[in-house]
């Protein structure tokens, strides 16, 4: 989940490679160091990052203990701070938004990757829009080497997010310059409009709705993505939200999906370093006889247990299983 999308301004790459050259950054010193998101406790001399937001979550916050602060810019697009925290390990944060941690990471890109991946019976031609961490990147080669994906293209706006994550967090970007990854620095939205590709699988791997990544949530994007799909494609995306905190978003989500697409299906993963302790996701189809929530591919369990941290075919299916009172109004007649 880190990506800044921005369909107002397009990157001036002009859809161009990122540069592997990596930011030099200087020592930092915490005792010096402001932000609104890192606070000095002195009675025990620590420092803790806390994420805080009015509009998504209000009244509660998450924190994490800073060992150091790795890194602090503000790109053409947003705000990117990086941070050790004791427990952890390296801490990725956009605009004060935890996108991902070393420790937990896993579960997320897995969620997001193999849900459609494995829910398609023949994913040949990939897109992610977002995922500038590249955590997607590296689960999708999973199947490239398995001889199932044959092409991945990643649309991520802000290149300096991928060159940080290259030098920051290695085991997520380890596949940038993968061969079968064409990396294109552009807007999402700018690149849905213009593509005339077709794509089985589309990975929506955004920024939290606010801002200008709004729209990246409304029903117009459902139709972009719809446009650029195969007849038998799937889409997914994150929710931003879950359960515990609004959902009647999530509700209002589903049914903008809905809208456009024949077969719409949320699911949840378990995460620590998000707000609650979970994340949801939209997956969608137009064929309304694939059932998303029942993996058409498997693989054995040591085959899952080689490839996987997160993900396997039980894991699969029970994503999409809610408590009662969230199934009924989530699923629920309208």
């Amino acid at each position: 989940m880190t990506s800044s999308l921005n369909s107002n301004n397009s990157s001036n790459s002009n859809g161009s490679s990122s540069s592997s050259i990596v930011p030099q950054a200087k020592a930092i010193n915490l005792e010096t160091f402001h932000h609104d998101t890192i606070v000095h406790h002195a009675k025990d001399n620590s420092y803790w990052f806390y994420e805080k937001s009015k509009e998504s979550f209000p009244g509660q916050a998450f924190g994490l203990e800073v060992v150091s602060v790795l890194y602090h810019t503000r790109s053409e697009f947003q705000d990117i701070l990086i941070f050790k925290s004791s427990t952890f390990g390296n801490v990725l944060v956009l605009n004060g938004i935890i996108q991902c941690t070393e420790k937990d990471e896993f579960a997320y890109q897995e969620l997001i990757t193999h849900i459609p991946i494995m829910s398609h019976a023949s994913p040949k031609r990939v897109l992610v829009i977002g995922g500038g961490d590249c955590g997607v990147i590296r689960e999708l080669v999973k199947h490239v080497e398995d001889h199932t994906v044959e092409t991945i293209t990643m649309v991520e706006i802000d290149d300096m997010v991928i060159k940080l994550s290259t030098k920051y967090l290695p085991q997520m970007a380890k596949f940038h310059n993968h061969p079968k990854v064409k990396l294109v620095i552009d807007d999402g939205f700018k690149f849905l409009r213009e593509t005339s590709d077709k794509f089985d699988v589309i990975i929506t791997d955004s920024s939290d709705p606010e801002g200008p990544a709004q729209e990246f949530f409304e029903a117009n994007y459902f139709k972009l993505l719809s446009s650029a799909l195969n007849k038998d494609g799937i889409v997914i995306m994150q929710s931003s939200e879950n359960i515990w905190l609004e959902i009647a978003y999530l509700k209002e989500l589903k049914s903008k999906a809905s809208r456009v697409f024949n077969n719409v299906k949320y699911c949840q993963c378990y995460m620590p370093s998000y707000t609650s302790g979970q994340l949801g996701l939209i997956v969608a189809s137009m064929d309304p006889n694939n059932d998303l929530t029942v993996p058409l591919r498997r693989f054995d369990r040591r085959k899952e247990s080689k490839l996987f941290k997160y993900y396997n075919s039980r894991v699969h299916s029970s994503a999409f299983i809610l408590p009662t009172w969230a199934d009924d109004y989530i699923n629920g007649e309208e």
